[in-house]
């Protein structure tokens, strides 16, 4: 049988899953990238490689997130796509109807309104991490919890504290204080939940038509706290699919699928010696920041030159 691999590799967590001709999924791994892309998804294919044993042949690559390209440097990717793209092509696979997504991330996040299943408009915001998982994280920390219960404690509080959530530091701040002056814990935890949704509503979703049906994906769709703070904001159900944090790499997946562009892949490419070397250009004005990758102590490819001064030749 034919596997599809798809990688989404984002600056907190690695998705990758393998999926057969009719798109169903047959291996799927989640792991945190720890700041070493390349590691991580070395460490995503030792998994992936044990799931699909002898089931599948992989036979195209795509790849999606903020190291992309590097990683479809180091795959062969046929495919190497957007976030965008790649969920919308993944949550329309499984949700035709989708109007709406919204998805947050462990660093970002973004929404994508959708019309008879094409992109009509979207946003991102990747230039603050409050609202989204790693501010989450810092804050169950903060409060001596785990990440995985802030749910379900949030949805036991029956008056939600009010926080200031739009940047991290008046957020932090203001927990602490609202916690020394004898709000309950989980009163905290769902104002938090909260203030997470109006965050994302006022900045991410300012000005967009937001229409059901609503899908929510990203690893804080999986707390339920805050789906319950979007259902409650927007006034309808909000979906959040059993595989909702793996749809950019199962929608990566699906292109590659689609593209026809099939090259023998081996997941022995985690035994492979990669390594990257990072130079400013400094032959002209633009000053670019040239990146190479090697294989083996071979040079594979390079980008970042805006002329052919920069250009690096194998």
């Amino acid at each position: 049988m034919k596997g599809y691999l798809g990688i989404d590799i984002g600056s907190i967590s690695t998705k990758g899953v393998v999926i057969d001709g009719d798109n169903n999924i047959i291996a799927k791994e989640y792991l945190w990238t720890e700041g070493d892309p390349m590691g991580a998804v070395k460490r995503l294919l030792k998994a992936l490689e044990k799931q699909v044993g002898t089931k599948a042949e992989v036979v195209a690559v795509g790849t999606t997130g903020s190291a992309r390209k590097l990683i479809g440097v180091m795959t062969g990717a046929t495919v190497v796509k957007n976030e965008i793209t790649a969920h919308a092509i993944g949550t329309t696979t499984v949700h035709p109807d989708v109007r709406t997504i919204f998805e947050i991330g462990g660093q970002d996040s973004k929404i994508i309104i959708l019309e008879n299943g094409y992109v009509i408009d979207y946003a991102m915001n990747t230039l603050c991490a409050a609202g989204t998982g790693s501010f989450l994280s810092s804050q169950a920390n903060r409060l001596g919890v785990s990440v995985e219960d802030f749910g379900e404690i949030a949805l036991t509080s029956k008056n939600p504290t009010n926080i200031a959530a739009r940047c991290t530091v008046f957020a932090e701040s203001d927990l602490v204080h609202k916690a020394q002056i004898g709000h309950k814990k989980e009163d905290i935890i769902a104002g938090l939940c909260k203030a997470v949704v109006t965050n994302y509503l006022n900045n991410i979703g300012k000005g967009k038509r937001i229409c059901a049906p609503i899908v929510f994906q990203g690893g804080v769709s999986k707390n339920v706290g805050v789906k319950k703070a979007f259902e409650n904001a927007v006034g309808c159900e909000v979906t959040v699919d059993e595989n909702g944090h793996l749809m950019g790499a199962y929608g990566v997946a699906v292109l590659a699928r689609k593209s026809g562009r099939e090259r023998p892949f081996s997941f022995n490419t985690a035994d492979v010696q990669f390594k990257t070397r990072g130079f400013e250009c400094g032959k002209c004005a633009n000053h670019c920041e040239i990146i190479c990758v090697y294989r083996d102590d071979e040079l594979i490819d390079s980008w970042g030159n805006k002329c052919d001064n920069g250009a690096v030749r194998r």
